[in-house]
């Protein structure tokens, strides 16, 4: 037997529990791992909250797109991106269905090596993020020499895409409450605070102008101000505003949105490009809590009050 969560109704953390299953022997293609950690994600959070409809037929939910963990047992031709795998091997598994668990049966092609520099925590919180924001950085084009402008750059997506814009070369640019800009500025990053003025703050620190935008948070002012500085509007992207971007014309990004781009090959391709980042020391995954997998709920609550510093993450 097994331990797993899942949400048996639609509503708040209260919803969630741990039961037990029986665990299926790993198929064709697949694989058994014993999981380590599994990454938190507000992704989870509004799956069985409502936010994405409230069909009863999918209840009760598992939950968890990411984890990372040890292979304990392969099933025929069980091949990842990068061959052949073996009973022993570390790995991170995305996108997987279920992660919060002792155990998980996931298809080794959702397999990558966990990266010799992370711990399983961090590689367990690396790619959802991670891949979100590469497909926003490779959307605008960032390039060496772009001064970007990241909307939201103390949170999980945002600090990946900041990291990942100056593995490129480029000069970023980040909004922030100021409590937060000390910390952006240990991570190589120009603050400043959002608000009333954020347009003509940017410009004082942005002398040859603004090359490209992701907005992470969704806000109109983050909309407002990067189509006021940014020329080529194709150079703008969100993962949150997707009214704004279908009226006004630039990029929306993501499975959820309406009329966004899901970018499904080129975030399966950034894992291995991930992995290799993490290997090279030119991005890093910040750690905010770990829960063990028992007390979901809190580690639930501390997502929906927001202002996390990193990572939540789950170990069995």
């Amino acid at each position: 037997m097994t331990k797993h969560v899942v949400a048996t109704a639609y509503g708040g953390a209260e919803v969630l529990s741990l039961v037990d299953e029986q665990i299926a022997e790993p198929g064709v293609g697949e694989v058994l791992l014993d999981v380590r950690a599994a990454g938190v994600n507000p992704a989870d959070v509004k799956r069985y909250s409502g936010a994405w409809g409230t069909d009863k037929g999918k209840l009760p939910m598992r939950l968890g797109f990411e984890v990372a963990g040890v292979v304990s047992a392969v099933g025929p031709e069980a091949v990842s991106p990068t061959g052949p795998v073996l009973v022993g091997d570390e790995v991170i598994a995305f996108r997987v269905s279920g992660g919060y668990a002792e155990q998980l049966v996931v298809a080794a092609a959702d397999l990558v090596p966990r990266p010799t520099e992370a711990s399983w925590e961090q590689a367990a919180g690396l790619m959802l993020a991670g891949a979100t924001a590469m497909h926003a950085v490779t959307a605008t084009a960032v390039r060496t020499g772009d001064t970007v402008l990241v909307h939201g750059a103390a949170g999980g997506v945002g600090l990946m895409a900041v990291q990942i814009a100056k593995s490129r070369g480029a000069h970023v640019i980040g909004t922030a409450g100021a409590g937060r800009h000390e910390f952006l500025r240990d991570w190589g990053v120009q603050p400043v605070e959002y608000g009333p003025g954020l347009a003509d703050r940017v410009r004082e620190l942005a002398a040859d102008g603004v090359d490209a935008a992701i907005d992470t948070v969704g806000t109109d002012e983050a909309i407002d101000v990067s189509l006021e500085l940014v020329a080529d509007r194709q150079r703008i992207a969100t993962i949150a505003a997707f009214a704004r971007a279908k009226q006004d014309g630039f990029k929306a990004l993501g499975g959820s949105g309406p009329g966004a781009d899901p970018g499904t090959e080129l975030r399966n391709a950034a894992r291995l490009e991930l992995v290799s980042l993490v290997e090279e020391g030119q991005i890093e995954v910040l750690i905010d809590e770990v829960f063990p997998l028992a007390e979901v709920a809190a580690a639930h609550r501390k997502i929906l009050r927001g202002h996390t510093h990193g990572k939540i993450v789950l170990v069995p």
